[in-house]
């Protein structure tokens, strides 16, 4: 959770150290992640739900929501979950997401990225959101009027 404050990592400095916490690695990640095309949401079910009761809270939102990581000293490991839109290569969009974010974090950081490992969670279906909210609105299905 320490890395030396120095271009190369693996020299000491005589100015001090910089501590870098898992939840700055986290947000650069996430933030990485939500640019990625294909990737509808980050984060299961639940941890969305909760983080958007978070957000309007605190009226912010969390981009290291979904976002596990474990920093050590030079490098780092990253767990993410994701929803992926229908129709995207989810290969293609894990080899893409893994780009994104080992670029991100090394470049700000300095770390390296030692692993990503990616959770699908699920694949969303574009305009599925539109029916779910006209089943909470009126109680009825648009199929019946």
């Amino acid at each position: 959770m320490d890395s030396t404050d120095t271009s190369a990592l693996g020299k000491s400095s005589t100015r001090g150290t910089t501590t870098i916490a898992d939840s700055v690695v986290a947000t650069i990640a996430g933030i990485a992640v939500r640019e990625t095309d294909g990737v509808y949401a980050v984060g299961g079910g639940a941890s969305r739900a909760l983080g958007s009761v978070r957000d309007r809270v605190s009226r912010s939102s969390s981009p290291g929501r979904g976002v596990k990581v474990e920093v050590g000293e030079t490098q780092a490991a990253i767990d993410v979950e994701i929803v992926v839109e229908y129709g995207e290569p989810i290969a293609d969009a894990a080899k893409d997401i893994r780009a994104h974010v080992t670029d991100a974090v090394e470049t700000m950081t300095g770390l390296e990225v030692v692993e990503i490992n990616i959770s699908v969670l699920d694949v969303h279906v574009a305009g599925s959101d539109d029916e779910e909210e006209d089943d909470e609105g009126g109680g009825r299905s648009s199929r019946v009027r």
